[in-house]
């Protein structure tokens, strides 16, 4: 599918609302589905609930002009939880199976990263061991049409493509497909099968001594995937330290991430708990099995990070077990449960409130606020994205780590070292040209031979410069997409760009650790934690 860079300095002020969107959805504990516990759309449930059956069938038998009764009742729906909080929502059923796969770690498909270039979709990678790779489709593959449906030059949208491609594990689906100069289209049968969603992105070792996991969300294999990432760094290539991404991330499964932190804790240690109106107290401790001896830890977080990322940055900091460094965290602490709806949708509803172990809730406030879903523009226009002097404390209620170091409870994990948001190159011809990149990259990739590219990724990193030419064919590529040259902008951001253009070709051809390792190397988050986690016992306490 489509993607937008990782780098978080970037995405702001533009892409961070959809970000936070996104994590609206994320329910904290694990969703399961209650059996005994049914919500039926119509079903009366006392006076209330008739009268609002009755309201409908009047509308629907008697009203002046033909109605579509669903969406009114979902408008109905979504305006009763708009008046709870902002993270009980109902999820129809066609959101659902989205809802799931993202979270369940899997989906059943075909295999394939792609990016839409000129109207026209490009394989930027094959899932290694996948049904397009054992079909032999490879990166750079452009796809023609998917079965008899025509999708290149007619503007297709990305939820019919998912429609297209995704399918029962075991059916088949053609694809014709373009290569390189090839004047014939290509025909690939490819057998759909369970295609995993990582939630790790990369791991790699920073220095010799510290290692670097980044994980985009808390879905039901992220423990799992963390386990696997951090293995091979501890055991072949000699982890100590590490500096655990959380940035941009929107929460997701509170067990996950209480398994994740057991590993940096001794047994029964409290990470979190939970209490709300009709749920007791519910203690969340570390279970004794940390595998490997993760000495120093630095946790990366920022406005973005929301839900079982707070749980993790929260607990590394009242037990001073490690620093956390970045910018103040979306602030998310109300728990939902998720239970089946009749008509084959579901109810995510907050049952209760989350707290570090210092007693902290650090959920915003959201009530009679209008402004809690611009909050990323609020804090831009504050200021306090780039100046730590205007981050306001939301409750001066002052709380305590381990070691007795003063921390504050709501509107978010506060920090110990704060990174300014780099404004410098930020403009709309940024932000537009930026948005158009990856499809650069991939068109400047097909008219390049990858053979004459640096054969390892360190070579890479080392020897491959984008150039002020390779910088104008963007310029010249962004224009005939509609975005005006403006000399000025450019000319703060050609820097930027560059870098964003070098990280999106080291993902084509190393995949995600050649991404992130061009990115991290001028990332002053990342400098920053291996500074504090080089210059010898940082904040620890098991």
């Amino acid at each position: 599918m489509q993607e937008q860079s990782p780098r978080w300095q970037t995405r702001l002020p533009l892409l961070l609302a959809a970000t936070l969107a996104v994590g609206m959805f994320i329910g904290q504990q694990l969703p399961r589905y209650d059996k005994d516990v049914h919500f039926m759309i119509g079903a009366s449930n006392g006076p209330a609930a008739g009268t609002l059956d009755e309201i409908l069938r009047y509308v629907q038998s008697k009203y002046v002009d033909s109605v579509d009764i669903t969406e009114v009742k979902t408008g109905a729906i979504e305006h009763l939880l708009e008046q709870l909080d902002p993270h009980s929502v109902y999820i129809s059923p066609e959101e659902l199976q989205s809802v799931v796969d993202d979270m369940s770690g899997e989906f059943e498909g075909v295999g394939i990263e792609y990016v839409v270039v000129d109207d026209t979709m490009q394989v930027v990678s094959v899932f290694p061991g996948g049904p397009s790779e054992m079909a032999g489709m490879l990166s750079g593959d452009k796809i023609i049409s998917i079965g008899d449906t025509l999708v290149a030059g007619v503007k297709i949208e990305n939820k019919k493509i998912f429609k297209y491609l995704r399918g029962e594990k075991g059916t088949q689906v053609k694809l014709s497909v373009l290569r390189g100069r090839e004047a014939a289209l290509r025909q690939f049968n490819v057998t759909r099968d369970v295609i995993p969603v990582h939630s790790v992105d990369v791991s790699y070792m920073l220095d010799e001594h510290t290692g670097y996991v980044k994980i985009n969300r808390f879905s039901a294999t992220t423990y799992q995937e963390f386990m696997e990432a951090l293995g091979p760094m501890v055991e072949q290539k000699g982890l100590q330290n590490l500096v655990l991404d959380l940035r941009g991330n929107p929460g997701g499964y509170l067990n996950e991430a209480t398994d994740l932190l057991s590993q940096f804790f001794t047994d029964g240690k409290l990470l979190v708990y939970t209490k709300g109106r009709t749920e007791a107290r519910r203690d969340y401790k570390s279970n004794g099995r940390a595998r490997f001896n993760i000495r120093n830890i630095a946790v990366l977080i920022d406005e973005g990070s929301a839900s079982a990322s707070e749980i993790v940055a929260g607990a590394i900091q009242d037990w001073d077990r490690g620093w956390v460094v970045g910018r103040r965290s979306f602030g998310k602490g109300l728990v939902q449960e998720q239970y089946p709806l009749g008509d084959g949708g579901a109810l995510r509803l907050t049952v209760s409130r989350y707290y570090t172990p210092s007693g902290r809730s650090i959920q915003r406030a959201y009530k009679h606020n209008q402004e809690y879903d611009h909050e990323a523009e609020r804090r831009l226009q504050s200021g306090e994205l780039a100046d730590a002097s205007k981050v306001k404390i939301a409750d001066s209620t002052q709380y305590y780590t381990g070691m007795g170091r003063i921390v504050y409870s709501g509107g978010g994990i506060y920090p110990d070292v704060f990174i300014p948001l780099d404004t410098s190159f930020s403009s709309d011809y940024f932000y537009e040209t930026r948005q158009l990149v990856a499809q650069f990259a991939a068109r400047w990739l097909e008219q390049h031979d990858r053979a004459t590219m640096p054969a390892t990724l360190d070579a890479f990193l080392r020897d491959f410069n984008v150039h002020d030419a390779m910088l104008e064919e963007l310029v010249a590529y962004a224009e005939k997409q509609g975005v005006s040259r403006q000399p000025d902008q450019l000319a703060q951001c050609r820097t930027e760009l560059k870098l964003q253009l070098k990280a999106r070709i080291g993902k084509a051809l190393f995949r995600e650790e050649g991404l992130y390792r061009v990115l991290n190397d001028d990332d002053p988050a990342v400098e920053k934690a291996v500074q504090l986690l080089r210059s010898g016992e940082p904040i620890v306490k098991k």
